[in-house]
């Protein structure tokens, strides 16, 4: 294969598995939220990934050294983002917490890869940009504006997408020197997870905790290994893509999410979220037509 049809190869994979990361990270959030108890859940899933990259590292190469700053600062980031998620699905619902908290990264991305690393975004993308964050804000806010009893959820929520921001940027920007994406990503998940099992180890105690973890504890490490898949296709496309684009891309789990709230949990769609999720997905068309 010559290396122009590599590259037109690689560059129509890199869409598709970012939606399918989508798909995947909108299951295992589905998965967290199902669990009545939150932080059991989480701890599942850190579990389920812990043991994932675990095994994967006696597979990889380690990271070169430029690349270990970026490993230490993204799992900082993904410890606070668990935290502020976990808080936000304790305090307020699936269905509107998970857009606020996803649709709040993809300008802050595009802001970030622009004025930071220099990435240019034509005028089309931004235009398709728009279109993607005007859909989540409608999913988000299809049932109107939140009360005051509903901000500190709200925060939280806001909180967790500028953390989603924040690490996307790191990671988008430390897999390019790390020389290999697999050892980047098995690396990060290791070094992050166990930091929440360990908290709620002390938290709660070891005999109450393994209790608490023994009924759900297929699901949980079901949302863990599948978590990792997600987020393991987004740093691979990080590797090869633009980063807003790909950030776009993958919010549109807030589209998936919100089938998942209508099919699985009874939650209402309507006419508003319908067309919300439609803007989302002709914001994508012309994002991805201005990168082709």
């Amino acid at each position: 294969m010559s290396t122009g049809s590599q590259a037109g190869y690689g560059a129509a994979v890199v869409p598709l598995l970012v939606l399918a990361a989508a798909v995947l990270h909108a299951v295992w959030n589905a998965l967290a939220h199902r669990i009545e108890d939150k932080l059991v859940g989480f701890v599942l899933i850190d579990l389920g990934y812990l043991c994932c990259a675990a095994v994967l590292v006696c597979f990889t190469p380690l990271p070169d050294a430029a690349a270990w700053p970026f490993i230490g600062t993204s799992c900082l980031l993904q410890i606070v983002y668990q935290v502020l998620l976990l808080q936000s699905y304790r305090l307020g619902d699936f269905g509107q917490m998970y857009p606020i908290a996803r649709g709040t990264s993809p300008l802050l991305v595009a802001l970030a890869s622009t004025t930071v690393l220099g990435q240019s975004l034509p005028l089309g993308g931004a235009l398709g940009l728009i279109a993607v964050c005007s859909g989540l804000a409608g999913l988000a806010f299809a049932d109107g504006l939140p009360g005051r009893a509903q901000l500190p959820a709200l925060a939280a929520a806001v909180g967790t997408g500028v953390m989603i921001a924040s690490y996307t940027v790191v990671d988008g920007t430390g897999v390019r020197r790390s020389g290999t994406v697999l050892g980047y990503i098995a690396w990060s998940f290791l070094c992050q997870g166990p930091a929440l099992p360990l908290a709620a180890w002390r938290l709660r105690g070891g005999r109450a905790l393994l209790g608490a973890l023994r009924p759900a504890y297929r699901t949980g490490l079901a949302g863990g290994a599948l978590s990792m898949l997600a987020y393991g296709l987004v740093v691979w496309a990080q590797d090869r893509g633009n980063l807003a684009a790909i950030a776009a891309l993958r919010e549109t789990s807030i589209v998936f999410a919100a089938l998942i709230g209508a099919l699985v949990f009874r939650e209402r769609l309507g006419y508003r979220r319908m067309a919300a999720s439609a803007a989302v997905l002709l914001g994508i068309g012309v994002l991805e037509l201005a990168h082709l």
